[in-house]
C-alpha cells in the first residue's frame, strides 16, 4: 500500500482547507494589511512632530530591510507557518507600541522598524503562501487569492480606523491600537491554523492521493541559486514590488505637492485612495487568482506586471481640479497591485515545486523587501533633490517596465531547472502511483 494513501477510517472526513483557507484570510489581513499599509498615514505626523526630513521617515524600513535579509534564509524553513505568525505578529505588536511612545529618536525609530521588519518576514506572505500552497493544489490561485482579499480588506477598514483614532485621540494612540490589533491573531493560530493536510490524515484539495510535486525532494538553496528563472523571478519581483512600495509610502506626499494642501483635505483623499486601492486589490486578486490557474501564469504575471507601470502614469494625472483622477488612478493601480503579490508564490511554486516554496520565498520576499523599502528612499533623495516628483515617478515607471520585461524572459513551461525536479521526475512519479 502507498505511504501516501490515507487509512480508510480518514476517508468520511470532511476536508479542512476551506476553514485553514477562511482562518488565514483574517491571519494575514491583520498580519500585513493592517499595519504595512496603514503605517505611511503617520509620515506626515512624523515630519512635523519631530521635525525629520522626509528620506529620514523613509529610510527606517530600508535599513532594517538589509539587517534582516538574513531572517528569512536562516529562520524561516526551520518553524511551521503557524509559528511563525505567532511569533511574527508578537514583534509586529511591539514595535507599533513602540512607535506610538517613541519622542522623536531617531535611533529608536530605525531600531522599531527592525523590529517590524523581522516581524513582516515571520508573520506576512511567507507562512500564509506555504499553508495555501500546502492545502490546495489544481485551485491554488484561486485560494491564494481569497487569501490575499484578507489583505485588501482589513487594510481597508484600517484605513478608516487610524485616521478616525488619530483625529479624536491623537496619533499616538492610534499607533498603539495598532499594535493591541495584531494580537487578535494569536488564537487562530493557536487553535484553528494547522501546517499541513498531512497532520489530518488528509491531502491537498481534498483528494484521496496527494499531488505529484509532493512527493518530490526540495530543491537546496544551492540549486535554486543556479537557475536562470530564479533570478528572473528575483529581479523581476524586486523591480516590480519597488515601484509599488514607492507609490504607496509616497502616496500622500505626491498627493500634497497635487495641490491637496489642506491638512484635513489630504487626510481625506489619502484615506479614499487607500480604500479604494485596497479594496480593488481584491478584485484583482480574484480575478488574477482564477485566471492563473486557467491561463499560462507566466502571461499573466507578464500582462500584470505592465499594467503596474501604467498605472504610474496615471498619478501623473491626480489633482483637486479633477476630482475623479483620483479614484481612476486608486482603482487601477489597486487592481495591479492585488493580482502583483500573489503572483510570485504561484509562479515559484510551478517553477521550483511546493515543497521548494518556503526556501524560494525566503530569499524571494527578503530580496523584495529591500526592494521596496530603498526604492521609496531612492524616490525621496530625489524628490528633495528636484523639488517635485516628476523626474523620481519617472525612474520608478523605468524600474516598473524592467520588471516585467524579466517576466517575459522566464521560461514557458512548468518546473524546470536541473538537479532532482523538473518535469520528467514529476510525470514518473504519477506513473509509479498508476501502476500501485
Amino acid at each position: 500500500m502507498s505511504p501516501f494513501k490515507r487509512h480508510p477510517s480518514h476517508r468520511k472526513q470532511r476536508f479542512r482547507g476551506p476553514w485553514i483557507l477562511a482562518t488565514a484570510f483574517v491571519t494575514f489581513g491583520i498580519a500585513v494589511g493592517i499595519p504595512y499599509y496603514n503605517l505611511p498615514f503617520f509620515y506626515d505626523y512624523f515630519q512635523k512632530t519631530y521635525h525629520w526630513d522626509l528620506s529620514q521617515i523613509t529610510l527606517g524600513f530600508p535599513i532594517a530591510a538589509l539587517l534582516t535579509i538574513w531572517v528569512g534564509p536562516l529562520v524561516v524553513p526551520r518553524f511551521s507557518p503557524r509559528k511563525l505568525i505567532i511569533a511574527g505578529t508578537g514583534f509586529t505588536a511591539i514595535a507599533f507600541f513602540g512607535f506610538g511612545k517613541m519622542h522623536g529618536a531617531l535611533s529608536v525609530y530605525f531600531a522599531l522598524y527592525f523590529l517590524y521588519t523581522v516581524g513582516y518576514i515571520f508573520s506576512g506572505p511567507i507562512p500564509h503562501q506555504i499553508l495555501v500552497s500546502y492545502w490546495f493544489h489544481k485551485k491554488r490561485g484561486t485560494a491564494m487569492g481569497i487569501v490575499y482579499v484578507g489583505v485588501g480588506l482589513f487594510g481597508g477598514l484600517g484605513s478608516f480606523f487610524v485616521r478616525g483614532v488619530t483625529e479624536r485621540y491623537g496619533f499616538h494612540v492610534a499607533l498603539m491600537a495598532l499594535g493591541g490589533l495584531l494580537l487578535l491573531t494569536w488564537p487562530l493560530a493557536f487553535f484553528v491554523l494547522k501546517d499541513r493536510p498531512s497532520l489530518l490524515g488528509q491531502h491537498p484539495d481534498g483528494a484521496d492521493e496527494p499531488p505529484a510535486d509532493v512527493k518530490l525532494s526540495p530543491h537546496t538553496f544551492r540549486q535554486l541559486l543556479r537557475t536562470g528563472s530564479f533570478w528572473l523571478l528575483l529581479f523581476g519581483s524586486v523591480c516590480s514590488i519597488g515601484s509599488i512600495g514607492s507609490i504607496n509610502i509616497h502616496m500622500k506626499f505626491v498627493f500634497r505637492d497635487a495641490g491637496y494642501t489642506n491638512q484635513s483635505a489630504l487626510n481625506a483623499a489619502w484615506t479614499t485612495a487607500s480604500v479604494l486601492i485596497l479594496w480593488s486589490s481584491i478584485v484583482g486578486r480574484i480575478g488574477i487568482g482564477y485566471f492563473a490557474d486557467v491561463f499560462s501564469k507566466r502571461r499573466v504575471m507578464i500582462g500584470t506586471y505592465f499594467l503596474v507601470a501604467l498605472t504610474i502614469l496615471v498619478l501623473f494625472w491626480v489633482s483637486p481640479s479633477r476630482p475623479v483622477s483620483l479614484y481612476v488612478f486608486a482603482l487601477v493601480f489597486g487592481f495591479a497591485m492585488g493580482a502583483d503579490y500573489m503572483l510570485i508564490p504561484l509562479m515559484a511554486a510551478e517553477q521550483f515545486g511546493v515543497n521548494t516554496l518556503a526556501r524560494a520565498m525566503a530569499v524571494i520576499l527578503p530580496a523584495n523587501t529591500i526592494g521596496q523599502t530603498w526604492c521609496p528612499y531612492l524616490i525621496s533623495a530625489l524628490r528633495e533633490h528636484y523639488g517635485s516628483y516628476l523626474v523620481p515617478l519617472s525612474i520608478v515607471f523605468g524600474i516598473a517596465m524592467l520588471g516585467a520585461i524579466a517576466i517575459a524572459l522566464m521560461p514557458r513551461e512548468g518546473v524546470m531547472m536541473g538537479g532532482t525536479v523538473n518535469q520528467a521526475a514529476l510525470l514518473a512519479a504519477e506513473r509509479r502511483d498508476s501502476l500501485r
